[in-house]
């Protein structure tokens, strides 16, 4: 009853003011966001990190790594929990992210949108805020490749073609799937390879 309840009260529109990027480093730099404080910024929002990462998920961001690393070579950057920029009012820190290659072209800002192949997020108690407020984000930022882990289902959620108001596609992969980033699409990926052990 109560979780309806919380779920009514947060589909309701607030007049909330929303923030910048350069107002939550401002944040960050007076001391008002602690600095071991778990937080990112989506959409203006300054949103808590959900709880510690227990080890399916570790495990599972720890494979979807070493298999990326195995199939990009030097094509590209990954990333691993680190900021992306998408726009003035988001700036998440997915699980994992595919970017454009060559670290000197980051030392002065995150990667933006036209530099991002891939985004990979790992959903243990995320799901619906990974498909609905990260996806919508990333859809409105044009991320044209973005899948999510799950690994409650050990299924994986393939989405593309972005609009303003979200993903046009969603696939849903079965673990005895394949998949292929858009970028690479001569790389196919086993959907298992990427979850922990059953």
């Amino acid at each position: 009853m109560l979780d309806e309840k919380l779920t009514k009260i947060t589909e309701i529109s607030l007049n909330m003011r929303l923030w910048t990027v350069d107002e939550y480093y401002r944040m960050a730099n007076a001391g008002i966001l602690q600095s071991d404080e778990r937080v990112e910024l989506i959409a203006g929002q300054v949103i808590k990190k959900m709880s510690p990462q227990g080890p399916p998920h570790a495990t599972t961001i720890r494979r979807t790594k070493a298999v990326l690393e195995n199939i990009l070579l030097a094509d590209a950057l990954l990333q691993i929990q680190l900021p992306i920029r998408l726009d003035d009012r988001s700036e998440p820190e997915p699980d994992l992210a595919v970017v454009m290659g060559d670290e000197m072209r980051y030392t002065d800002r995150h990667p933006r949108p036209d530099e991002i192949y891939l985004i990979v997020e790992v959903a243990d108690t995320t799901l619906r805020s990974d498909r609905e407020l990260k996806g919508n984000s990333y859809a409105r930022a044009g991320i044209a490749d973005y899948w999510i882990v799950d690994i409650n289902g050990r299924q994986l959620y393939v989405l593309r073609e972005p609009s303003p108001s979200g993903y046009q596609r969603e696939s849903v992969l079965s673990e005895d799937e394949t998949v292929a980033m858009l970028a690479f699409s001569d790389r196919v990926i086993a959907v298992q390879s990427m979850l922990p052990p059953a």
